[in-house]
């Protein structure tokens, strides 16, 4: 048989290190798929839904440290892929998408099917690109790879179905190595200079830090016993920096603590480190703020800097602390501290087992004990990231993973079939909503068929959760919101996977350890509190406004009741 365009582009792939390819077969991505079978070394993980093959990529890519793939066939099929690659690039890491394209010649034509992939995919991508014939191949693969590699984002290749199957009179493909580099970025001499005089005047200075710390976290150590600093995490920094971390005053933003809010708000330097915390109200007015990070098109993006550099953090800060020359007061730091003591044990006893139905962050709490040191966490968006931000314990060994850039409904189980694929010997729990896991409900027989040993733990409340909270918060009665959901534990044994169903708080911690013990995939649905409120660190005047206005409506609509249930909820544990 002779080879083709198809058997080229595998390997490529193979010849990158690629080892398994996420999504689901269609016509046009046939060449391809008999490339992959005839080769016999790249595995096709076949899902139920492409927006999960994308997702499951970029999971794998994270947890991997290398390049993951996903595919998809033509029109709808890679149309499925975009909202999974939107996550994937805004998370920064590597991912090729193979975008299956309609016939060669009927392109143009508003032929069955017809998209424009190579237009569609442009704002989620940093290569985007059509092979048209064969002496495009090897090339352009290892250009998409390489992109995709270094700058830490999406690539697609786009590739009609007819041209796959081209036969490509070449020679076996030449090995061509992706080049992952990491090179050591530093500010200038004189730029650490300018940045330690501000930090040596400041008096009652903040550190806010991101995912950006990365291996950091002895290096920040340091620097926060230096300047004597409170150290406020943004969310997808709590997996690296929230251990053995003294100087950790919480998270900030709308699902943080007061402590971090007010540590913010209150200092007269701010040092942003690897961050790009998007929300703006949560920055303070009147300090001085300075900025370090690898991507210097991030400097001042999200409020006004005094000071800038770009840099990679820990390098930055072993070559900053040498030249910090002041000492400061421990008041600062050690107010803050206290007040995160003291909202940490709010929030511990807040996770007691109470009364039916069940409070989410008992739930969460038990989870956080049982769980594996190193097992890996994938969350939903609203209130599973929540109650993860507020009572997953770290401990420098597990990990976090989650739609917190893209914010996106249903990530969490796509995502767990990625990290499991990719560290098939480690304990992944998906913490879903029961909406998010209900969006891409199918992908439940992925988990059986690919034999994927993950816990699906489900937080049942009946309804859209943080929505409702949000109206309750701008004065809008909820609408809209309430889910009919079925006994998804039920739903999974049908599946033939193992199902569990909790609804007495006396049940979950044996419940929960079930789950955790059984070697096979497991779904636990949790009947959870509907009325539990996941308030931010600050209420401003608008919100506690439209919360009153919320229960005056409730009340004229004859919805009291609810207005009941939930002080019940929130003051009577």
């Amino acid at each position: 048989m002779k080879r083709t365009i198809a058997d080229s582009i595998v390997e490529s792939l193979l010849n990158a290190g690629v080892k398994r390819i996420y999504g689901i077969i269609g016509d046009s991505l046939n060449a391809l798929l008999d490339a992959i079978r005839r080769s016999g070394k790249i595995e096709w993980i076949h899902v139920r839904h492409e927006e999960v093959a994308a997702f499951a990529a970029g999971a794998d890519a994270t947890l991997s440290g290398g390049i993951a793939v996903c595919a998809g066939s033509s029109g709808p099929g890679n149309l499925h892929l975009i909202n999974g690659l939107y996550d994937c690039h805004r998370n920064r890491v590597p991912v090729l998408a193979i975008a299956a394209h309609i016939p060669s010649s009927e392109i143009g034509s508003g032929f069955f099917q017809e998209t424009r992939p190579d237009m569609l995919f442009q704002e989620c991508s940093f290569f985007c690109e059509i092979v048209t014939g064969p002496r495009q191949i090897p090339r352009a693969v290892t250009m998409a790879m390489q992109t995709a590699t270094a700058r830490s984002g999406v690539s697609v290749l786009v590739l009609p179905g007819d041209v796959a199957a081209f036969e490509y009179d070449e020679s076996p493909v030449p090995e061509r190595v992706i080049h992952s580099t990491r090179p050591i970025v530093c500010p200038s001499t004189d730029e650490l200079k300018t940045l330690a005089d501000y930090l040596d005047k400041g008096k009652r200075i903040t550190l806010l830090c991101g995912a950006g710390c990365s291996g950091a976290h002895a290096s920040l150590m340091k620097l926060c016993e230096k300047l004597q600093s409170p150290m406020v995490i943004a969310l997808r920094g709590k997996e690296y920096l929230e251990y053995d971390n003294p100087y950790s005053v919480g998270l900030t933003g709308l699902i943080g603590y007061s402590s971090g809010y007010h540590a913010m708000m209150e200092c007269d330097v701010l040092l942003m480190l690897g961050t790009d915390f998007p929300y703006r109200q949560f920055y303070p007015q009147e300090a001085t703020i300075l900025q370090v990070d690898l991507d210097s098109s991030r400097l001042g993006r999200r409020t006004p800097l005094a000071y800038g550099v770009c840099g990679d953090i820990k390098t930055t800060v072993d070559m900053l602390l040498p030249l910090l020359m002041e000492p400061h007061s421990p008041d600062h730091l050690q107010h803050f501290a206290a007040h995160y003591a003291k909202v940490r044990e709010e929030l511990d006893n807040l996770a007691a087992p109470g009364r039916a139905p069940i409070h989410p962050q008992f739930l969460m709490k038990v989870i956080s004990d049982l769980a594996d040191e190193d097992a890996v966490f994938t969350c939903d968006v609203g209130t599973p990231t929540v109650w993860a931000a507020r009572y997953l314990s770290m401990n420098g060994k597990r990990r976090l993973l989650g739609s917190f850039n893209h914010g996106t409904m249903a990530n969490a189980m796509p995502q767990a079939i990625g990290a499991q694929v990719a560290q098939p010997g480690q304990q992944v729990i998906s913490l879903s909503g029961d909406g998010g896991l209900t969006m891409l409900l199918g992908d439940l027989l992925t988990l059986r068929q690919q034999k994927l040993p993950i816990k699906i733990v489900v937080f049942n409340n009946g309804a859209l959760g943080f929505v409702e909270l949000e109206m309750k918060a701008a004065g809008f009665l909820e609408f809209g919101t309430e889910l009919d959901n079925p006994n998804f534990a039920a739903l999974a044994q049908a599946m033939g996977i193992e199902g569990i169903r909790v609804e007495d708080p006396n049940d979950l911690e044996s419940a929960v350890r079930r789950t955790l013990e059984h070697s096979g995939p497991v779904v636990l649905d949790v009947v959870v509190n509907r009325q539990e409120l996941a308030m931010p660190p600050k209420i401003n005047l608008e919100q506690a406004r439209g919360f009153t206005m919320w229960m005056l409506k409730a009340v004229l609509n004859g919805q009291g009741n609810e207005v009941i249930e939930l002080a019940k909820t929130n003051l009577l544990r």
